[in-house]
């Protein structure tokens, strides 16, 4: 009996060592595929180059869309649809007028408007007063702040290692500085950046606004412009700035999530998501935000194609609309998912740049966290060593529920604020390799997840 037991083991830890060379082998042909056939970043190329930057509502996001559903329709995805969005359709306008005077000589200011922000008929000109936080501004009163133009000179903490932490900690003030500015009496407000980087472009972003108060124009400073104001403020005790917007916000119009398939072979109506959104603000050309997101998701199913992997599971590829914006790509995904009752086992985001990847992070429980650490062996001879508890994605976190497991590819950050929401987030700012690297990664995870399946959160 000892003996026969003895063999048992020996035999399951044979089968286990075969299964894990398996994998390996998979994903060493995963990893060759994308790199040396990869087309993420030409696709990556075309989208910046030829369509440009795509903000929801507007004719580049609807060229962007028709692009998205051609390159999935020519790998020959099972099925490719547009799924209907409702979206905002807010236009920035004629380029913003910003400028103050010095002993009689005007400086002028590469200013952006925040997205959403209201516009005005004329110019608007009036005293400009620093503060750096919501409690300092409200300390001021309505008396100092009535009638005067706002400036948040706020930066993001240098001293976060985590620079999504650090974006945070400044956000705030970019969504909801005009509406305690308006609750005043401000007729105008300014914010510093929300960038780590010292330079001279501005960072643009949505902002807010409450029914309940005077809706006023918003604008970005840069780094370098917002420290030259902050100092000639100090130096003169008062600055007039004038500023001139001229947003528009037209009505809401219809646009879409692009949705390419693979269908599984012996679990299709089980679903592993992978996506990242495919609109971008305004200005450059939305090359890591995030359309590096949507060259690599598309990148995933293209390289297991190639690679000859027929799927258990279906892999849904999304590229979402409107993530900047309201989110209304998610939202409406997840609403449908809901009301058809589709049961989604995973969903893997990548928002954060085409930057390399340094490993995942989960958004579920901790039987999922323990099934994502067992792989970590065939992870980390590709460098992928972080795998932790942690924020997914803007556009799967409404999918979150008991049951699926929520994904967001891990990468350097340190760069990534100096490009964001800006007019240097440009395809020449994104390398190839660091691009690669991570469709590489998020398609091995997407292999290990439909081989191995993943904990349920009910289970």
């Amino acid at each position: 009996m000892r003996r026969i037991f003895i063999t048992l083991i020996v035999c399951s830890l044979a089968m286990m060592s075969s299964h894990a060379q398996s994998d390996s082998a998979m994903i060493k042909s995963i990893y060759n595929e994308v790199l040396t056939n990869g087309e993420c970043y030409e696709n990556l190329r075309f989208l910046c180059k030829n369509i440009g930057n795509r903000i929801a509502g507007s004719e580049n996001a609807d060229k962007a869309i028709l692009w998205g559903e051609k390159v999935m329709k020519d790998y020959g995805f099972d099925s490719v649809y547009i799924m209907p969005v409702e979206v905002p359709n807010w236009i920035r306008g004629k380029k913003e007028v910003a400028y103050y005077s010095v002993e009689g000589k005007r400086l002028d200011v590469p200013a952006v408007a925040l997205g959403g922000s209201v516009g005005s008929e004329k110019p608007i000109t009036a005293e400009v007063i620093e503060v750096k936080s919501f409690d300092e501004l409200r300390a001021l009163g309505e008396e100092k702040v009535k009638g005067k133009i706002v400036f948040f000179n706020k930066a993001m903490d240098p001293m976060l290692i985590n620079t999504g932490a650090a974006y945070g900690g400044a956000y705030e003030i970019r969504g909801q500085g005009p509406i305690e500015a308006a609750k005043l009496g401000a007729v105008g407000c300014l914010i510093r950046s929300l960038t780590l980087a010292d330079d001279k472009y501005a960072h643009t972003g949505a902002t807010k606004y409450d029914d309940s108060v005077t809706k006023i124009p918003a604008a970005a400073l840069s780094s370098v412009d917002a420290r030259e104001l902050s100092r000639q403020i100090k130096l003169n005790g008062s600055i007039k700035f004038t500023l001139h917007l001229t947003c528009q916000v037209f009505p809401r119009k219809m646009q879409g999530n692009v949705i390419g398939e693979i269908r599984g072979s012996e679990f299709p109506d089980e679903f592993i998501v992978v996506g990242g959104h495919l609109d971008s603000w305004d200005i450059g050309e939305g090359a890591h935000d995030d359309g590096t997101g949507i060259v690599q998701s598309i990148e995933v199913a293209r390289a297991l194609k190639a690679i000859g992997y027929k799927p258990k599971r279906t892999i849904r590829i999304i590229l979402y609309i409107n993530e900047e914006f309201g989110n209304d790509g998610g939202e409406t995904y997840a609403s449908v998912v809901k009301y058809k009752g589709e049961e989604h086992i995973a969903a893997i985001e990548s928002d954060g740049g085409g930057f390399t990847p340094q490993g995942f992070n989960l958004q579920g429980t901790d039987a999922q966290m323990e099934q994502l650490k067992s792989w970590k062996p065939l992870l980390e001879p590709y460098q992928l060593f972080s795998f932790r508890q942690g924020w997914s994605g803007v556009d799967i976190g409404p999918l979150k529920n008991d049951r699926i497991a929520l994904f967001g590819l891990s990468v350097d950050s340190q760069r990534y604020f100096d490009y964001h929401h800006s007019g240097n987030d440009v395809f020449e700012n994104v390398n190839n390799r660091e691009l690669s690297l991570g469709a590489a990664a998020m398609a091995s995870l997407v292999f290990l997840i439909d081989q191995s399946g993943i904990p349920s959160g009910e289970q």
